[in-house]
């Protein structure tokens, strides 16, 4: 079998599970952000899907399989065409046709759903096994965030708003089962739905340092949301009025809010923060508390942008007149002006005065600003009190394992899909989309199970359930013991591989650790005297006896009990 293991680790890996799965042989890069899986993660990856599947299918949901290249014009008809952005791969072919490669598949899925034609044909719940295509800016830590990767999505379509809550509570429930059985320990977060639109979503979050998501989370009460969607319990502020209009004052050399705040007895929370940015092509003013920190997808939802960023500061010259540090929004009216609401109604606040060196004190925010949206744009931060129990809120690193999402009419209304309903009426359908990176899963398993050695693969992922290292592959007699063995395990359901090369015992003791098969069984000239073999616990590092005649019946029962 091919099994390339490495004694250091790749210069180029960083998460541990990047750095084990390279090492123990299971994955190979071809280029940034692809990878080929090796004889061991492809018996990993069935065992994965085994399990996804199974447990979509005790919900009663459908398997299909779609093309993974789609024409320009199912995405153009749902609007995502322009929004997607620069992630999504384009190609056209020989005629001059426009093509993307799938990033997801709910038009797809929405275009089948066409031929649905009567509520008497509803709840439908279909899903798949299919390649992912992204064009991802920062592709790392393995198969963690690739631009090729295999997704497990699912969609449901249901005639009422009730019939899509329970298709998704059905999946949440679904989710939880699938990650306790791989062996990933998952917080359901509230969550951001993005670009896939919708009303409700809810992440999977694995906790993990190698995590790229933050997720604010209460040990008191429970309640959990991603960092783009956590809020917090906001103690109000009490204001005097200040003087009758904003007065102006000199404040030379200063460039951030600690520089106000220490010169010119400013506190960071009695300051209005003033960002631009670029929505959608369009400058427009962001005001934040001093004190707190813009979350950028808040702002994404808030407004409907499908693209922003920070303007550049010859932008913010030309429209406002000065530079970041002095900016504010007093007296402005030509550019639109969102504001968090932490600072509603807020009275006697410091701003920048659009003029380099200079600020206001005394700011109205009700008098002196025009606001034209208001929004939750805060970025939560630890030890802050919860929203719900006002106990303290721990922000922790995590993976996302999987997200479910409400997606409501978005897709089914663009591409025309409805039903005749109990009176005869058409009806749009009403849909719902569920995911989980079959790819990522194997990462985070390795990120949850592992150790100085190596991998330590949960019974229900691992590419082997069995190992036999046989201690003297030269020695006739224990080579014969050790494939007498290997056949009868075989023989009694156990998936087992023999380690029967010629390398030294160490050697082969330290293979089976770095690839993580959960047991050994070590075949030797001086364990079979006594009529014994060696079982090893990959969890436990434990060592017992067993007979040679028991063998196979004991590790079968061990194996089973471990599932």
């Amino acid at each position: 079998m091919h099994i390339p293991t490495l004694r250091e680790n790749p210069a180029e890996a960083d998460a541990p599970s990047h750095q084990l799965l390279l090492r123990a042989g299971y994955i190979r890069q071809l280029m940034s952000g692809h990878y080929s899986l090796l004889p061991l993660a492809v018996r990993v990856r069935s065992k994965v899907i085994s399990i996804i599947r199974e447990e979509m299918a005790r919900i009663g949901s459908q398997e299909f399989s779609l093309p993974t290249m789609h024409p320009a014009e199912i995405w153009q008809r749902s609007g995502r065409w322009d929004t997607m952005g620069d992630e999504m791969f384009r190609l056209r072919d020989r005629k001059g046709a426009e093509l993307a490669l799938g990033m997801t598949h709910e038009e797809i899925f929405a275009s089948l759903a066409v031929e649905l034609n009567s509520y008497r044909q509803l709840p439908q719940m279909w899903y798949q096994f299919q390649t992912k295509l992204r064009d991802e800016p920062r592709a790392k830590g393995g198969l963690l965030r690739t631009r090729e990767f295999t997704m497990k999505d699912s969609y449901s379509f249901d005639l009422t708003q009730e019939g899509l809550d329970h298709a998704f509570d059905l999946h949440r429930h679904a989710y939880l089962r699938i990650f306790a059985r791989l062996g990933i320990p998952v917080i359901p977060v509230e969550a951001s739905s993005g670009s896939m639109g919708g009303s409700t979503s809810t992440e999977f979050m694995c906790p993990a340092d190698v995590g790229e998501d933050l997720v604010a989370y209460c040990p008191a009460c429970g309640y959990a949301a991603n960092i783009e969607k956590a809020t917090s319990h906001l103690e109000r502020v009490s204001d005097t009025a200040g003087s009758p209009e904003p007065e102006r004052f000199a404040t030379p050399g200063v460039r951030t809010i600690d520089d106000l705040a220490s010169n010119f007895d400013a506190p960071a929370n009695r300051q209005i923060k003033t960002l631009v940015y670029v929505l959608d092509g369009k400058l427009s003013l962001l005001l934040m508390r001093g004190d707190h920190t813009l979350a950028e997808q808040k702002l994404a939802d808030a407004t409907g942008a499908g693209t922003l960023r920070p303007a550049r500061p010859e932008e913010i010259q030309e429209a406002l007149g000065a530079l970041p540090g002095s900016l504010g929004a007093v007296g402005v009216t030509a550019l639109p002006v969102i504001a968090d609401e932490a600072l509603r109604g807020r009275m006697d606040m410091f701003t920048g005065a659009n003029s380099d060196g200079a600020h206001l004190r005394g700011v109205d925010v009700d008098r002196d600003l025009a606001v034209g949206i208001w929004a939750d744009l805060r970025e939560v931060a630890s030890g802050e009190p919860c929203v719900r129990c006002e106990q303290p809120l721990e922000v922790q690193k995590a993976i996302e394992v999987g997200h479910i999402f409400k997606l409501g009419d978005k897709y089914s209304k663009a591409l025309g899909v409805s039903v005749l309903d109990t009176d005869g009426s058409p009806t749009t359908l009403i849909m719902g989309s569920y995911g989980i990176g079959v790819e990522r899963a194997i990462a985070s398993v390795v990120e949850c199970h592992h150790d100085d050695k190596g991998i330590v693969w949960p019974m229900s992922t691992a590419p082997f359930e069995v190992v036999i290292v046989i201690a003297q592959q030269d020695d006739a007699p224990t080579a014969e013991a050790g494939e007498r063995i290997y056949q009868r395990l075989l023989a009694a359901g156990v998936e087992v591989i023999v380690d029967d090369r010629t390398e030294r015992v160490g050697v082969k003791f330290k293979d089976a650790e770095l690839v993580g098969i959960p047991l050994r069984v070590t075949v030797g000239k001086r364990g079979l005297a006594d009529g014994t073999v060696e079982l090893t616990s990959r969890v436990t590092g434990q060592t017992d006896r067993i007979g040679v005649d028991e063998v196979a019946e004991h590790v079968r029962k061990v194996v089973e009990s471990a599932k």
